[in-house]
């Protein structure tokens, strides 16, 4: 990870949001609801652009602060989104109709292990970002990269965990179970032979995946 100085620089000339993303972050920050860090999520919503994804697969929603940031990227992108807390996922259909995207971004209401199939009738898909519950990202990507289109790509947020990949080191045990489960997804994800994949050192550590 790169030291908290120029962190804090690169973030500095990340242009500040304003509207209804920055009362999300707001919001989030009150709540301590988690949102991809801005670095992070800079640097995903320029591979994005990059890609002109038309059709992208969020899992996790929260209270839809990436699926906007996407839609506002993207504003002819189709987005669905996976989301299983009614509370988060009420939240985000307030800021989703807010900002006027409610034809853009599709909500789906469940358990992302459970809700293959409704994102199936959506797809195929150009990109999958995953940000949702850590300890399942393996499963998440083995279910959801089936809809994947061929050069599609997947991110992944989260996976430095904090540079606690790295280290191993927490006193708190049920930290350490979930650092060596995302060390264990990272292993597996850079060995995966369908993926080409790299880590990028940004926000909370980014994985990009691009399907062969």
């Amino acid at each position: 990870m790169i030291n908290e100085q120029l962190q804090e620089y690169i973030d500095l000339l990340i242009p500040a949001r304003s509207g209804v993303l920055a009362e999300m972050e707001e919001y989030a920050k009150e709540h301590q609801v988690p949102i991809m860090e801005a670095a992070g999520i800079e640097a995903m919503l320029q591979i994005l652009k990059i890609q002109k994804a038309e059709t992208i697969l969020e899992v996790g929603t929260a209270i839809g602060y990436s699926a906007l940031r996407m839609a506002y990227a993207l504003p002819n992108a189709k987005i669905v989104t996976i989301e299983r807390d009614e509370e988060r996922l009420a939240k985000a259909m307030v800021y989703i109709e807010k900002a006027g995207k409610g034809s853009q971004i599709s909500i789906i209401f469940g358990d992302a292990l459970e809700t293959e199939k409704q994102a199936s009738q959506h797809g195929p898909y150009d990109a999958i970002f995953i940000d949702a519950a850590k300890g399942q990202y393996k499963r998440f990507f083995e279910m959801y990269s089936a809809f994947l289109k061929p050069g599609g790509i997947v991110v992944t947020d989260n996976v430095l965990f904090k540079g606690l990949v790295a280290t191993q080191d927490s006193p708190n045990k049920r930290i350490r179970n979930l650092v060596k489960k995302i060390d264990d997804f990272n292993k597996w994800l850079m060995s995966n032979p369908d993926y080409d994949t790299v880590i990028l050192p940004v926000g909370d550590g980014v994985a990009i995946s691009v399907k062969r």
